[in-house]
């Protein structure tokens, strides 16, 4: 049986996003991607003096949603993400449950007062999303600025950084990969 990752949009599927990572993802990871629209409470991990999302809140949602099928699951939020000590994030992975997350909402152009430009979010949400399935498989952040793996402190990181591992955490997934056949 192959293991299947599942793209939880949480709310509506904006621009594609959802299609767009199931067809791209497979470049960097071999497995099936089914996307799944869910409708999740969200309203308790909403902090009104910061009007953010926290996203450990979200995280337990999603793990209650898990299918049973389900290898891992990556969630695709349309609100603004925060968690304990950082201003914002484009995502969160929990390793130990196999449940992550990536905002769209910061990968906006007009989240920067800038023109919307769909493909650029696309592209954005799939760097956001190879990087938090990344850290799903036990890869760590890498100090090589294109890499997939780098933190992104700002949208300018993630814009130069490419959606694919460098060599060195290619070698890393690859052998993680072999420990699940």
């Amino acid at each position: 049986m192959e293991k299947k990752i599942y793209l939880v949009s949480i709310g509506k599927n904006y621009e594609g996003v959802v299609e767009y990572l199931k067809e791209n993802l497979k470049i960097v990871y071999p497995f099936e991607f089914v996307p799944k629209e869910i409708d999740l409470e969200i309203e308790s991990a909403f902090n009104p003096i910061r009007r953010q999302y926290l996203s450990q809140l979200i995280l337990l949602r999603l793990k209650k949603e898990k299918p049973e099928d389900a290898f891992m699951i990556l969630g695709i939020f349309n609100k603004d993400l925060y968690t304990d000590n950082l201003n914002f994030i484009f995502g969160q992975a929990e390793p130990s449950s196999g449940i992550g997350i990536i905002s769209i909402y910061r990968l906006r152009e007009e989240f920067y007062n800038r023109m919307e430009n769909k493909e650029l979010l696309r592209i954005r949400a799939l760097k956001e999303a190879v990087h938090e399935i990344g850290h799903l498989f036990g890869l760590p952040h890498c100090l090589s600025p294109t890499c997939v793996m780098y933190f992104s402190n700002s949208i300018i990181d993630t814009d130069k950084k490419s959606f694919k591992l460098c060599i060195s955490c290619e070698r890393k997934l690859k052998s993680v990969l072999k420990t699940l056949k």
